[in-house]
């Protein structure tokens, strides 16, 4: 028998439903492009338009493991979105502002 999410939903306890959004939240801070992308209500074909490109070649980044950062930054910001590089030590965790200026019209 199968039951619809929001079904369920409401009979969870409030304390319930307040640990599924905070383990949603914590799973949507860490997510592959094509889940982002997904996530973000697009479709390939639409980044595609958004970038410029052609479909296949936003299948082919999304695939990819490496990619210049201004590669990366044109894909995020087509989805609405800003890249920020943050390197994490023990001590806390650190912006790194070099490639600030990268995809924009200040090269």
């Amino acid at each position: 028998m199968t039951h619809k999410f929001s079904e369920l939903e409401k009979k969870m306890s409030p304390e319930s439903r307040k640990r599924v959004d905070q383990a949603v939240q914590e799973a949507l801070k860490a997510l592959p492009l094509t889940e982002l992308r997904n996530a973000r209500g697009l479709s390939q074909k639409m980044l595609a338009e958004a970038l410029g490109i052609q479909q296949p070649a936003v299948a082919k980044m999304e695939k990819r493991a490496d990619m210049y950062i201004s590669t990366l930054r044109s894909h995020i910001e087509a989805m609405g979105g800003q890249l920020e590089i943050t390197a994490r030590f023990p001590e806390g965790a650190v912006k790194i502002s070099n490639f600030s200026h990268l995809g924009t019209s200040e090269n």
